[in-house]
């Protein structure tokens, strides 16, 4: 049965349904924890549900993509490794499907850790975690193929949403580094962003 939903989009629809009582378990464990280290509401708040969008939105795509073929453990996965070979076979829904894998990423990491504010960043991650997923087919036996053209649709999908949520992270500047420079005595430079937005 879990096959079925995983293997299907409206499957999936119905995990990520199904999964929102966890996502809001989730929000709530953390924003409490967040308070009780002293963070004020609206930020434990915001940071603990971008953190709770974001992988709540990635994990049921990394599944499907994690699912065993019917020869899983029987015989060694397929490797692709000419780009753009795959691709031009690839029908709508799965070159879709690829794109949105690491979208969350891109869309949400940004906002959340400003270590990661940078398209370079961004496309360095999602090009990791999806070559991550990739091994993970092969190694594993799951009777799937490991595609060059996987990776680069991942980090592609990954990338734009960075571009759409571009204009709510590019350029910020979190207080906690302004003041604690100003405490010190430091001059600051208005444009330098914080390589932290928050240890907790």
């Amino acid at each position: 049965m879990l096959e079925i939903l995983v293997h299907s989009y409206p499957g999936l629809v119905v995990i990520a349904l199904t999964t929102v009582p966890l996502a809001v378990a989730a929000l709530w464990t953390l924003t409490r924890w967040r308070r009780r280290h002293d963070v004020p509401a609206g930020t434990a708040r915001r940071r603990s549900a971008v953190e709770v969008a974001m992988v709540w939105a990635t994990l049921p795509l990394v599944a499907m993509t994690l699912v065993p073929g019917p020869d899983a453990g029987s015989t060694a996965g397929a490797v692709s490794l000419e780009p753009l070979r795959d691709l031009a076979t690839m029908p709508p829904f799965q070159v879709a499907g690829n794109l949105a894998i690491l979208a969350p990423v891109g869309l949400l990491a940004p906002l959340r850790f400003p270590a990661l504010a940078s398209i370079g960043r961004i496309t360095v991650l999602a090009a990791t975690g999806s070559a991550l997923i990739e091994v993970a087919q092969y190694a594993l036996r799951l009777d799937r193929v490991s595609s060059v053209d996987d990776v680069l649709l991942n980090t592609a999908g990954a990338v734009l949403a960075a571009l759409v949520s571009r204009p709510c992270w590019s350029g910020r500047k979190p207080g906690g580094s302004t003041a604690r420079a100003a405490q010190s005595g430091r001059s600051t430079i208005p444009a330098t962003r914080s390589r932290y937005w928050s240890r907790s």
